[in-house]
């Protein structure tokens, strides 16, 4: 399972990337290779307020539609639109070109909840 060591995981299979005050979010490679194929995406459009453990898109794939859940409260300041037309990116590359959207975060102290890469293969490996 690959689980870059820089970025932190949710216990909803969303990674984070920290960048100051903000953080870049995506979906893990685990949680791609059990959707299957993705065919859709939906995120927030820029602006939008985001709760901590709260929905904020969907990823659809051939199996079943997802529900991807906030790993920080704060105000989405970037999306990434070419998952709007290539949605499969996610599939390809989950952890660079496939992330989600950036994030202002409201309280950087809920960065606290989240797993480290250990945490989260060790939780989720079927190895």
């Amino acid at each position: 399972m690959n689980a870059p060591s820089q970025l932190k995981y949710s216990d909803e299979h969303v990674w984070v990337s920290v960048e100051g005050n903000k953080v870049k979010v995506g979906i893990t490679e685990f949680a791609q290779s059990e959707l299957g194929d993705i065919v859709f995406c939906e995120l927030p459009k820029q602006g939008d307020k985001v709760e901590f453990g709260e929905p904020f898109g969907s990823v659809e794939s051939v199996k079943t539609v997802s529900e991807l859940y906030a790993p920080v409260t704060g105000t989405v300041v970037e999306v990434n639109d070419a998952l709007e037309g290539s949605p499969e990116k996610i599939n390809s590359s989950p952890y660079n070109e496939a992330w989600m959207i950036v994030i202002e975060m409201s309280d950087s102290s809920e960065l606290d909840k989240l797993w480290s890469a250990e945490k989260y293969i060790e939780t989720y490996s079927t190895e």
